[in-house]
């Protein structure tokens, strides 16, 4: 091995790579891990480059292939100028296009990395620990099992680990200003509880190993500390796969295949996760041309989701959303602002706070959470609450099913006048969004023009898109309300 010549073997590689510091997990925790770095990461080294864990690593097709998985031969790992380092057809002309339903790689059971069953005193340390991770924080629990694999000098799956990125571009080590950078309460929420759990779950780590022999440490008798927990966590969260809604997996090689909502491949899973003839395969959804980038759809979801768990944003994203609290100072603000006369927000009657208690709106147990944007454009809860609320005649708004009242679609069903002011109150509701983001759309595109480095473009990238889908409902809701007039005035 070229890496062994130089004096650079798998098992210091680990060591060293295991308590490194990757960069800030967050302004508190990049303190705290201040005094255990052994390499040091400034921000634009860790993150404008895809450095891998070996600086020479193993090559990940040919283990995959020699421990009895299957890799079509016209794909190649190669930096894509859209997707970044990934999977991609070969541009060499004797491969050809790639048919479609043609295997591209295919797993057999044994190359998945999961939580197993205990089978020694070290495996039950760990399972111990993973039994302390809420369920929420499920990449934490497989990040354990990722971890042990990392520090075990031997272990099998070091030709996948040792090519998994040294540094993640998830907020959690966002340097603080780009916390701030980001803007979105919602998110920064997120990234603090994420932040907080980490620094926790060290103690708590480092309490239960210092009771256990060396011959019994999960991790080798090597230190665990929150940044080790956070590069875990986040290579877990942006590389698993949970086929079936089974127990979450690290696929090596299909792992690197990005993203798209229209993607030319997908995953399948052959039989149980727990079976011996499990296996993993992509398979070609489309006919891949030369040098195309092989991508999977991660799933339907707003840029929240994506920058936190797997570290970018995506441009124009229809499943974007923007969240909000409902509440009825908010709302009275709104109706205020878009002339809409309304004493119910606050001040529901009886028959408008049962209608809301359905909604989950109102009363011991309502999830105040809703949102504008994505597929629906107007979030269906709120907008039956308003219609409801701006309503004066309750047996008309009792002819009405809550699908209905909940459907952008249904055209006015509690008549022109009440559409017109809920329609008003929303864009009132974005406006005040709006006007939450310290940084106009001008100045975020400003700020994109000149290069900045990368965290500090995906945080503002994360800002603007969330002000564009605002500006998206708002000429969506417009042109709604224009349809209204000719009806209002006749209705």
């Amino acid at each position: 091995m070229a890496a062994a010549a130089a004096g650079f073997t798998p098992a210091t590689a680990r060591k060293a790579l295991f308590t490194t510091t990757v960069t800030l997990l967050s302004s508190s925790l990049s303190r705290r891990a201040s005094s255990i770095r052994s390499r040091n990461l400034s921000c634009s080294a860790a993150f404008t480059a895809a450095t891998r864990l070996a600086p020479q690593p193993p090559d990940l097709v040919r283990w995959v292939q020699r421990e009895g998985g299957f890799v079509h031969r016209a794909l190649r790992v190669a930096n894509h100028p859209e997707h970044g380092l990934g999977i991609s057809a070969s541009s060499a002309a004797a491969y050809g296009d790639i048919p479609i339903g043609d295997v591209l790689i295919a797993l057999p059971s044994q190359l998945p990395l999961r939580l197993r069953r205990p089978t020694s005193a070290a495996d039950d340390v760990l399972v111990q620990l993973a039994q302390q991770v809420p369920d929420e924080l499920w990449a934490m629990k497989l990040g354990l099992r990722l971890l042990q694999e990392r520090a075990k000098s031997d272990s099998f799956w070091w030709p996948y680990i040792a090519n998994l990125p040294e540094t993640f571009t998830v907020p959690i080590f966002f340097p603080g200003e780009d916390i701030k950078n980001l803007q979105y309460a919602p998110i920064l929420h997120q990234v603090n509880k994420r932040c907080r759990f980490l620094l926790e779950f060290e103690k708590e780590v480092q309490q239960k190993l210092h009771t256990v022999p060396l011959v019994d440490h999960p991790f080798y008798g090597q230190d665990v500390n929150s940044s080790s927990l956070g590069w875990a966590m986040s290579a877990a969260s942006s590389r698993a796969f949970r086929l079936h809604g089974e127990v979450p997996m690290l696929l090596p090689l299909i792992d690197m295949c990005n993203h798209s909502f229209n993607p030319n491949a997908r995953i399948v899973q052959e039989r149980s996760v727990n079976s011996l003839d499990m296996s993993v395969k992509v398979l070609a959804e489309k006919k891949i041309k030369q040098n195309e980038a092989i991508t999977l759809n991660y799933g339907c979801y707003p840029n929240d989701f994506f920058l936190l768990d797997y570290g970018f944003v995506i441009t124009q994203n229809p499943y974007d959303q923007v969240e909000l609290s409902y509440d009825g100072a908010l709302l009275d603000a709104a109706s205020m602002a878009a002339g809409v006369s309304s004493p119910n927000f606050s001040a529901p009657a009886k028959w408008q706070q049962d209608i809301l208690s359905q909604l989950n709106l109102h009363g011991e147990g309502a999830v105040l959470k809703v949102s504008l944007g994505g597929p629906d454009v107007v979030d269906g809860r709120l907008l039956a609450a308003l219609r409801v609320l701006l309503a004066d005649d309750p047996e008309a708004v009792h002819k009405h099913d809550l699908n209905t009242l909940m459907s952008l679609d249904v055209q006015v069903p509690l008549g022109p006048t009440v559409e017109a002011s809920a329609l008003r109150t929303v864009l009132a509701l974005c406006a005040i969004a709006l006007q939450h983001f310290h940084t106009k759309i001008m100045d975020d595109q400003a700020i994109l023009g000149g290069g900045p480095p990368l965290i500090t473009q995906l945080a503002v990238q994360f800002r603007l898109q969330k002000k564009f889908t605002i500006v998206d409902v708002m000429q969506n809701i417009s042109r709604r309300i224009k349809m209204l007039s000719p009806q209002k005035s006749t209705g």
